[in-house]
């Protein structure tokens, strides 16, 4: 079995355009790992691949979702396995691309070593549910989806219960399932790319004004006309949650932006600090362009043999 190729990195560092490169050259495909991407509607906001970009190389995990669906990492971990099975059995070299550490990390080593999900706000109903109802009514209901969880917690234990039910909302899984996966790891060559922070800085700036220029704003729109509840998981990512906010009239259009250019760079530093701790990662510093990073990550396969066999142009 070929060993899967990893380009993974914070936001804006050029990933996307990188792994087009590389399976142009070594007759690839691209499973995107991307959180935003894979709900259809969501094109500017998530950096999707451009229609000709996705003329240039097949992309697997876009556009298999609609906003109200709930997307989770089991599900990713899913079809991205249906898709890589496709592409090795048509001799493919399968290229991993994104920058959802969850969805890598579940998708390469199973989910023994990815911790589930957390969300403050799914959390924060549950808590006020045990505050109307009691923890035992919730830990019947535990019982119900996940008995295995709720004869290791107590009825009157109101923290773990709350957290096995917000795991459970979250990503369709019960918690002791994810606390007992053990899937084989696949093999896999994970390069990170990175970049001096204030050039990323600069960067997340930038593309958050080219966003905005290729219709961002009417992006939203189209969306909400739609009737797509923005509570949705899917719209409460970056830039569509700000740009909500401006159509509802809770901030201004400076206020939209300046917020949502703020917490993309604090989500770029999240990002950084999860990959720092996935294992065996090669980095690669990205700022020297799409083309040179391409030509240091092809080097550096070729030197450890996973391109060995690739049928190049």
């Amino acid at each position: 079995m070929q060993p899967l190729i990893v380009i993974l990195g914070p936001t804006a560092t050029g990933k996307t355009e990188v792994g087009i490169l590389l399976a142009e050259r070594w007759n690839g495909e691209i499973v995107s790992a991307d959180s935003s991407a894979v709900y259809r509607g969501l094109d500017i906001g998530s950096a999707k691949p451009t229609p000709e970009a996705q003329r240039r190389v097949r992309f697997h995990l876009i556009d298999v979702a609609d906003p109200d669906e709930v997307f989770t990492a089991a599900k990713f971990r899913e079809l991205a396995l249906q898709a890589i099975r496709d592409i090795q059995a048509r001799g493919k070299h399968v290229f991993i691309v994104g920058g959802t550490g969850l969805y890598i990390r579940v998708l390469l080593h199973g989910f023994s070593l990815a911790p589930p999900p957390t969300d403050p706000e799914v959390r924060a109903r549950w808590q006020a549910e045990v505050a109307r109802v009691g923890a035992p009514a919730l830990h019947a209901r535990l019982q119900q989806i996940d008995p295995i969880a709720a004869a290791r917690i107590h009825p009157n234990d109101a923290v773990r219960i709350t957290r096995a039910l917000e795991v459970y909302e979250m990503t369709g899984m019960p918690i002791s399932q994810w606390q007992s996966q053990s899937e084989a790891e696949l093999p896999a060559l994970k390069i990170g790319l990175t970049m001096p922070r204030d050039l990323l800085y600069q960067r997340i700036d930038q593309r958050v004004d080219q966003m905005i220029a290729c219709g961002m704003l009417e992006e939203v729109h189209r969306l909400l006309q739609k009737g797509y509840n923005p509570e949705q998981p899917a719209l409460k990512g970056l830039g569509y949650r700000h740009l909500i906010g401006y159509i509802q009239g809770r901030v201004s259009w400076h206020e939209a932006v300046r917020l949502w250019k703020r917490d993309t760079r604090r989500f770029a530093k999240r990002q950084m600090t999860w990959f720092r701790k996935e294992p065996s990662v090669r980095w690669i510093d990205a700022s020297q362009g799409s083309q040179k990073t391409a030509q240091l990550i092809e080097a550096l396969l070729m030197e450890q043999g996973g391109l060995s066999n690739a049928e190049g142009d």
